[in-house]
């Protein structure tokens, strides 16, 4: 059977160290933000809702050493949104390896010729998780156990503990001083209007609540916790109204030890 050969095509994706990945999509948000100094007329522009283009940049400010998108308060427009220096740096970056990418490619294209199936192979290898809550950190601390370990994260603003069998821990090969992702899923969390409540849950990252979007049955929610960091919860409409949640009030993500994933940058 004959074997099918074409371009050799592949999207350009940045990993840094910090655990940021930033691609195509990442960017022409980045730019229409820089462009309009609106979260509203930007996800128009590159053709996304409101909640999902907030939810690509807390994702991308949570993972970056420093914000990328920055609220601005005040003034005669009411406020909005801008690129912060490191956003405009990572743009910058971003498109001078695009040409060179670009030029790769048609190099590649010319030398060698790789099946269809070759492409579809490298293309499923690239998975990507769909947590959403995902914090770029170090690790402070180790607790061996006989089965698992606990390792903590600081993440800046606060720590995450996280509980990982012994053998996860030495394939992933971390130490103390070691960056980390720590990935927890929205559904696993728990939310309280308490600041500091009594509970077994070993994680409470607390702070104040910065969008609520209600659905027919359940609210998106998401926590503000400082310094560009946020966190993402999913709760139904009735424990949103029954806890008071509104956007400014205090609150605080609970979630297990046992529910947070950790990742190794660069892995």
């Amino acid at each position: 059977m004959a074997e099918h050969r074409g371009q050799a095509q592949a999207a350009l994706r940045l990993h840094y160290a910090s655990g940021l990945h930033l691609a195509a999509e990442g960017v022409r948000l980045l730019e229409a933000v820089a462009h309009y100094g609106s979260i509203t007329h930007a996800a128009r522009a590159v053709d996304i809702s409101y909640r999902t283009a907030w939810q690509r940049i807390e994702s991308l400010n949570n993972l970056a050493e420093t914000p990328l998108v920055e609220r601005v308060t005040g003034g005669s427009g009411g406020g909005g949104s801008r690129i912060t220096a490191a956003g405009e740096r990572l743009l910058a970056q971003y498109r001078a390896l695009e040409e060179e990418h670009h030029h790769f490619l048609e190099r590649l294209s010319a030398r060698i010729g790789l099946a269809d199936d070759s492409w579809q192979t490298l293309q499923r290898i690239a998975m990507q998780t769909s947590a959403r809550n995902q914090f770029h950190g170090r690790i402070e601390a180790i607790t061996h156990g006989a089965v698992n370990a606990e390792v903590r994260i600081d993440i800046g603003s606060h720590t995450i503990a996280a509980i990982i069998t012994e053998d996860s821990l030495a394939r992933l090969a971390l130490n103390i001083g070691d960056a980390a992702v720590a990935i927890v899923k929205a559904s696993s969390i728990i939310l309280t209007a308490e600041s500091a409540p009594a509970t077994s849950a070993r994680n409470h990252l607390s702070g104040t609540i910065g969008r609520l979007h209600a659905g027919a049955v359940n609210t998106d929610v998401v926590l503000d916790l400082g310094g560009g960091k946020s966190v993402g919860a999913i709760i139904t409409n009735v424990s949103a109204e029954r806890l008071g949640f509104q956007q400014g009030s205090p609150a605080a993500a609970l979630f297990k030890a046992s529910s947070v994933i950790l990742a190794r940058p660069g892995a």
